[in-house]
């Protein structure tokens, strides 16, 4: 069952940003180990009473060269489009304005759950203004302070509630569920066509094709299967296509289903930034990825190519070096018999568990190697004990004298020892060092 989303709308200045990140904290300002995973910040989640959600700011999403109130009207029916549950900003200080009404009534005609946040009401003496916005109509109105956090508890306690609830999983354990992520135009439907061996998805050579996600089960040799097509953008137009980045909600709902994504590269042009940033998102979600090329066919090649085109791949996407990349032609099914087995092999890395006696004895050899790091005041790092704590992705948990004396540079060293032992190939690994309790 994917994340719910909430998503906040609102004119401009009326303080949605501030909002967000409140609602966010530091989850904005997380720093991976690696370099190449790049962030959109209109995008994150969010947690609140043991409900996680995505949370999306609209004021961040770039309309073009559309007068004002068009560009609110557009973020709002975007919103409306991806959101289980709209969260309405309006100015305390400034009182209802016409644009707010506009607003509401495009709300209203949606029929989804809204709840208004009247903004910058930072003490009780302003609480009489909020009488006039309960003359939207759209929802339950609290009022807030986005900038000193006032009101924001009552505020997601509404929220929440309103959130659908969670469905059973339709598919049984031992089912595969990969998902097919990459901008438009990749051949992504294509792919999947070639995967079943029939035109179960429309095919066209119009980016935006796809419009919504199609679960698609299967067998092959005796494995079950579920392929999960990413959608594209609903409406048609230009305004709307022009706000492709908007569509990575989508990837982001895919990717919280699956157990396999993989990242579709288009051969033919190469890699852009845009790749690097959906790829990012099934990295920090800890599922097993498979990098495919895919329009191999189409490439003039030589007994280079190959391996140049990898060694890109592999400067761009540093943070996916656990990643095998497969090349193919969903066109022409050349080397497409070699996906579905590394499928398999990367699902089979994802929910690999190992003995705990043997994983310490992998990380004793890796210290006699490589002997753990000193602090500047000559303290050195003592790992105690290891052990598994979970799979999909494996998460090991290093029990140590000081978990500050841990670099990342060190923990780096641990993982790839551990991959390296246990051949934890497509899946990232999780380290948490604690403190060994007396």
């Amino acid at each position: 069952m994917p994340k719910p989303v909430l998503a906040i709308v609102g004119r401009p200045n009326v303080g949605k940003s501030t909002i967000f990140n409140r609602i966010v904290g530091e989850r904005v300002a997380i720093v991976e180990d690696k370099p190449g995973v790049t962030r959109d910040r209109i995008y994150s989640s969010g947690e609140w009473l043991e409900h996680e959600f995505y949370i999306i700011d609209t004021g961040g999403i770039e309309i073009g060269d559309e007068p004002l109130f068009e560009q609110v009207r557009i973020q709002a029916e975007l919103a409306i489009e991806e959101a289980d549950v709209i969260c309405f900003v309006v100015n305390g200080r400034e009182g209802l304005t016409a644009a707010d009404e506009e607003v509401s009534q495009i709300l209203q005609r949606s029929r989804k759950p809204v709840v208004v946040a009247v903004n910058k009401m930072d003490d009780h003496s302003m609480h009489e203004k909020l009488y006039e916005f309960y003359s939207l109509g759209v929802g339950e109105v609290y009022p807030i302070s986005g900038s000193h956090g006032l009101g924001i508890g009552d505020l997601l306690d509404h929220a929440v509630e309103s959130f659908p609830k969670v469905e059973e999983d339709a598919y049984g354990e031992d089912t595969i569920r990969m998902s097919l992520i990459g901008r438009p135009n990749v051949g992504k439907s294509s792919l999947v066509n070639a995967i079943l061996g029939e035109e179960r998805v429309i095919v066209s050579s119009i980016p935006g094709t796809t419009r919504d996600a199609i679960d698609t089960p299967f067998t092959k040799d005796d494995q079950e299967y579920v392929v999960i097509d990413t959608a594209g953008m609903r409406k048609r137009g230009k305004v709307y296509e022009s706000t492709e980045k908007y569509s990575v909600l989508r990837a982001l709902k895919a990717i919280e289903r699956s157990d396999v994504v993989l990242v579709v590269i288009n051969a033919e042009e190469g890699i852009i930034e845009q790749d690097k940033k959906i790829a990012g998102y099934a990295h920090e979600a800890g599922r097993a990825i498979l990098i495919v090329v895919n329009k191999w066919d189409a490439v003039e090649k030589d007994d280079k190519t190959m391996r140049e085109f990898e060694q890109k791949i592999r400067d761009h996407f540093l943070f996916l070096d656990y990643a095998p990349i497969i090349f193919l032609s969903a066109l022409t099914k050349r080397r497409l018999q070699h996906l579905l087995p590394a499928v398999n092999q990367v699902s089979e890395s994802h929910n690999l568990r190992v003995q705990t006696h043997v994983l310490n004895d992998v990380i004793v050899d890796a210290v006699t190697m490589n002997p753990t790091p000193t602090d500047h005041g000559g303290r050195r790092l003592r790992i105690n004990y290891s052990t598994q704590v979970s799979v999909a992705p494996p998460t090991f948990i290093i029990f140590v004298n000081d978990p500050e004396l841990l670099h990342f540079s060190y923990k780096r060293y641990l993982e790839n020892k551990i991959r390296e032992a246990f051949n934890f190939v497509g899946t990232p690994i999780h380290i948490i060092a604690r403190k060994k309790s007396h």
